[in-house]
């Protein structure tokens, strides 16, 4: 993980009104978009715009992610926002666990800017084998969200898993997944229900996240690009916040460099992404409010749960990432593993931040020798 230096001549708060966001956000975005400008510039000489909206729907009308559904449910948070869930339980007739079944519940918890349908793959491999619930982090997905409420911070949503599992999974042996701000989020509720850990948590599997410092990645920039990037996107991200149909707009405006920069930054090099799966981590993150995208992003910042990792050793464990991850560099999968002597280290080659949907064959492997060391434990 680079350190960063200050760089100099960085232009300073902008002045009230259109034109000082217009300014800040085109500072920005040219920060972002840097690496996938050629690759735009490219397409558009090549393909017309219609053709490539035309190709967008093909993909949106024929993507087989994010299809699957279970039962829902909602669960009220601390403060009364709805969360969205859904369980998949093959023994909802009464039917009991056979013999080399995990009689688990595992509850998946996903990142930021995605849903439960993130974890398309591992659905799919784990449906019918094992209770499971998938549920929406607050503000995203079918989730509620307050407008004008207080920016979250990674502890509240620790206590909305706690409300989640009380209302899907109340009783029994729990297995906690969770990708980037969802493992956060696994963090948070150790944290905050030591005790529910301590006695329901039999397994755990932590992929492409972090318990902190997340203020010096350098998101694959220079040190000049990186510490533009810090000191411009709160308040740009707050300035969009501020005016949601204007930058849900804006969003739309840019959409061939926004998809190249989800590209970039879900996925790595190891392979040519799949344009449908590339399509569909695009639509999670634009159906995003952006609201809600301004609101958690200082959480990230002041995310620091290094002194809740150890109550959650003394069972088995995996530590999962994509060796290309620019958002939560692989630097940060090894503190959280050497935190954790029980854990599985893996870093997947050629991955990147969505190694869950890049790689499923490696994360279902590793969730499928988790469960298996959980129900021998």
């Amino acid at each position: 993980m680079a350190d960063s230096a200050p760089s100099a001549g960085l232009p300073g708060p902008p002045r009230p009104g259109r034109r000082g966001r217009a300014g800040v956000l085109g500072a920005a975005v040219g920060v972002l978009a840097a690496g996938a400008a050629a690759g735009v510039a490219v397409e558009r000489l090549t393909v017309g715009r219609s053709v490539r909206r035309r190709a967008r729907l093909a993909l949106d009308a024929t993507s087989p992610y994010g299809t699957l559904r279970g039962t829902p449910g909602v669960a009220l948070a601390a403060d009364g926002t709805p969360l969205a869930y859904e369980i998949e339980d093959p023994y909802a007739d009464g039917a009991a666990p056979l013999a080399g079944e995990a009689p688990f519940t595992v509850v998946l918890s996903h990142g930021y800017c995605l849903t439960q349908d993130s974890w398309h793959h591992q659905r799919a491999a784990l449906r019918g084998r094992v209770r499971a619930v998938y549920w929406d982090q607050r503000g995203h997905g079918r989730s509620g969200w307050t407008p004008g409420a207080p920016p979250p911070a990674i502890d509240l949503l620790g206590g909305d898993l706690k409300a989640v599992i009380d209302a899907a999974a109340p009783t029994g042996p729990l297995v906690l997944l969770g990708h980037s701000m969802g493992g956060m989020t696994v963090m948070a509720l150790a944290e905050r229900h030591p005790d529910l850990v301590r006695e329901r948590v039999a397994g755990l599997g932590l992929i492409g996240t972090s318990a902190g410092r997340l203020d010096e990645v350098a998101w694959g920039l220079p040190a000049p690009g990186a510490e533009a990037l810090r000191r411009l996107a709160p308040g740009v991200l707050r300035a969009l916040g501020s005016a949601p149909a204007l930058a849900e707009r804006g969003r739309r405006a840019v959409t061939d460099v926004f998809g190249s920069l989800v590209r970039r930054y879900s996925f790595g090099t190891g392979a040519e992404t799949d344009p449908a799966l590339a399509r569909f981590a695009t639509r999670m993150i634009e159906a995003t409010p952006m609201e809600v995208v301004a609101a958690f992003w200082p959480a990230f910042a002041a995310h620091d749960k290094t002194a809740a990792l150890p109550l959650l050793t003394g069972r088995p464990a995996f530590v999962l990432a994509g060796a290309d991850d620019l958002i939560t560099p692989p630097a940060h999968s090894r503190t959280l593993a050497a935190a954790l002597p029980e854990a599985a280290l893996a870093v997947v080659e050629g991955a990147g931040h969505l190694v869950l949907l890049e790689r499923p064959d490696e994360v279902n492997a590793a969730v499928a020798r988790l469960l298996e060391a959980a129900e021998e434990r």
